[in-house]
């Protein structure tokens, strides 16, 4: 019985220990947004933006924030922000208030062992996705987000 729950604790934890590649099928999974509500990403989705600094979230934020409410899965995209960096006490009383007058959706990772999503500084991550399949990643600057949403 215990090598049975060792088992499943690794098999979980493994979930969030490979990053995705080109050609990785991402399979459906769920997280939480600025408003605590549960968000599924399945194979509908096309895009998925990623950023981990606060600069890069601003850039998308603002740019996201001059485009209609429905934007983002009109466009079968969805904007995440890797805040596991962030201490829970600035999160709580700064980040998520700012975060909620938003319009457009933003999706949380709050887990610091979630390694799928890879980074680079001063960038964010751009996956695109045909039927779950991860087709590209590249990364981006606020100057690239029109060519995107063409």
């Amino acid at each position: 019985m215990k090598r049975l729950l060792l088992s499943l604790l690794v098999m979980g934890l493994s979930l969030f220990a490979s990053e995705f590649k080109i050609g990785d099928k991402i399979e459906t999974f769920s997280i939480l947004n600025q408003h605590d509500k549960k968000v599924t990403i399945d194979d509908s989705i096309e895009k998925i933006i990623v950023s981990f600094e606060k600069d890069t979230g601003a850039n998308i934020n603002e740019y996201l924030s001059k485009k209609y409410p429905l934007f983002l899965k009109n466009n079968k995209a969805v904007f995440i922000a890797n805040i596991s960096g962030m201490p829970s006490i600035i999160t709580k009383l700064f980040a998520l208030p700012k975060m909620r007058k938003y319009d457009h959706e933003i999706l949380l990772i709050y887990d610091e062992d979630d390694k799928r999503f890879i980074s680079k500084e001063g960038k964010s991550t751009l996956y695109t996705l045909k039927d779950g399949i991860i087709k590209s990643i590249d990364f981006i600057t606020k100057d690239d987000l029109d060519n995107i949403f063409k």
